[in-house]
């Protein structure tokens, strides 16, 4: 078969890619690296693979990543597909089974047959050859040093951390209640700290050692990321009005002053993940500070919480409007490598790139992602020029808004059930990029 487009890279980003393009009747020959190279976070050579929370944000429509979700939808998102068909009880939190969404999406990849798979390390860039580049945070070393060496910048990097999970069998239930901030009260459980718990654990937090196995001097955390332990550096009541929240939860115990939450990461509940737990520290310390909770002190842990360095590009320096490379046309940037935070943000600029390459190739105008949509904020944010360009996730901040001495709250019912319409209107813009007929 021959190749229309590469893609490389089999996380949620160039999985959207790679399955929109097929759709569209494009021949795509999908790289990805796995188990040839592994990583160090991840533990499957399943395409989609979810290597930190099993949560995918709220799915309200008055919360930015809710709309996204709609959007999607409506687009026809394949990873939404996946990630409605593998979900799981968890509030107002969307979260799947881990395992169960992987299989999904590479059901789906396999089953295309306009997608040809390549199990090797993309080394470097071929400016001859279309290219969606979707290697994500963790992009290999070869990869990134040839990036830095063609594009003249500088790759940005912040570290990010992953939470630990344990055997569900193993916590000690006598110190747990079921209760959750929304939905039913059984999709959370909630491990109880009286006052002087919570203190000592907080100590223990700011005084353990951590394990750093990149450069010290570099280390720089996302703020939306934070471990556990440099949140408890900043207050030894920063915990206690961030994760480990105690409100909104009924028929908590009289002597609950905090709560570690436990979310179900797989169907049969057997494996819990620690809520919003990202850690840095040495396993043994893991192991040692979280036995000080009662409700852990015989946990037995399925994955300790690590830390890696994550990769993204200074995108608005080198992507054009469209997610290309300005200095190398036909080449395009997506995912967390182009500057979004959180798997739904990531698939959605995977969607985008797949379609911007459709265009391109096709020589059709661009879509009208404009700021009406959550997409289009997304792609204005990593594309417009700033000075301390970071990371995003969705959220109604990248709203332009309007000066003046009486600033109007955003009307966040009215601007999703726009961002649907102008979606829904783009839909039929899609859909005329078909190649050929598709199933």
């Amino acid at each position: 078969m021959a190749t229309d487009i590469r893609v490389i890279g089999g996380g949620l980003a160039g999985s959207e890619a790679a399955l929109t393009l097929s759709r569209l009747g494009f021949a795509v020959e999908l790289w990805e690296m796995r188990p040839v190279r592994p990583t160090d976070v991840h533990e499957s050579d399943l395409f989609g693979e979810l290597v930190c929370s099993n949560s995918l944000g709220s799915d309200a429509l008055r919360d930015a990543r809710g709309l996204l979700k709609a959007e999607l939808r409506e687009l026809g998102s394949y990873v939404i597909r996946c990630a409605d068909a593998s979900r799981l009880p968890a509030g107002k939190a969307f979260a799947v089974d881990k395992t169960e969404f992987a299989r999904n999406v590479t059901k789906a990849v396999l089953a295309s047959t306009g997608i040809s798979i390549r199990r090797e390390e993309y080394l470097k860039l071929d400016p001859g050859v279309p290219t969606i580049v979707a290697t994500g945070p963790l992009t290999s070393q070869n990869l990134l040093d040839d990036l830095r060496n063609r594009l003249g910048h500088d790759n940005l990097f912040f570290y990010d951390a992953v939470a630990p999970s344990v055997w569900a069998h193993s916590i000690d239930r006598s110190f747990v209640f079921a209760a959750s901030r929304g939905g039913d009260a059984s999709d959370y459980l909630n491990c109880v700290l009286s006052r002087d718990e919570y203190y000592a654990f907080v100590h223990e937090l700011q005084n353990a050692r951590q394990h750093l196995p990149e450069m010290t001097q570099e280390q720089k955390y996302f703020e939306a990321c934070l471990p556990v332990e440099e949140i408890a550096r900043r207050g030894d009541d920063a915990l206690r009005f961030g994760p480990m929240r105690p409100v909104g939860l009924e028929g908590r115990p009289p002597n609950c002053y905090a709560v570690i939450q436990l979310r179900r990461e797989n169907r049969d509940g057997s494996v819990l993940g620690l809520v919003g737990f990202q850690t840095s520290l040495a396993i043994g310390e893991q192991h040692r500070v979280l036995s000080t909770v009662p409700a852990l002190r015989h946990a037995e842990f399925v994955r300790y919480g690590l830390i890696h360095k994550n990769a993204f590009l200074r995108a608005p320096q080198v992507l054009s409007s469209s997610l290309e490379l300005v200095a190398y046309p036909r080449v395009w940037i997506t995912g967390q490598l182009c500057g979004v935070d959180g798997y739904v943000e990531s698939t959605a600029m995977g969607f985008v790139a797949a379609i911007s390459a459709a265009v391109r190739l096709l020589g059709r105008p661009m879509p009208l992602w404009n700021s009406t949509t959550m997409i289009g904020l997304l792609l204005r944010y990593v594309t417009s020029e700033r000075e301390d360009f970071q990371p995003t996730n969705a959220n109604f901040g990248l709203v332009p808004t309007v000066q003046g001495p009486r600033q109007k709250p955003l009307d966040r019912q009215a601007f999703a059930a726009e961002a649907l319409a102008q979606t829904r209107r783009i839909v039929s813009e899609i859909d005329s990029l078909a190649k050929q007929e598709t199933p």
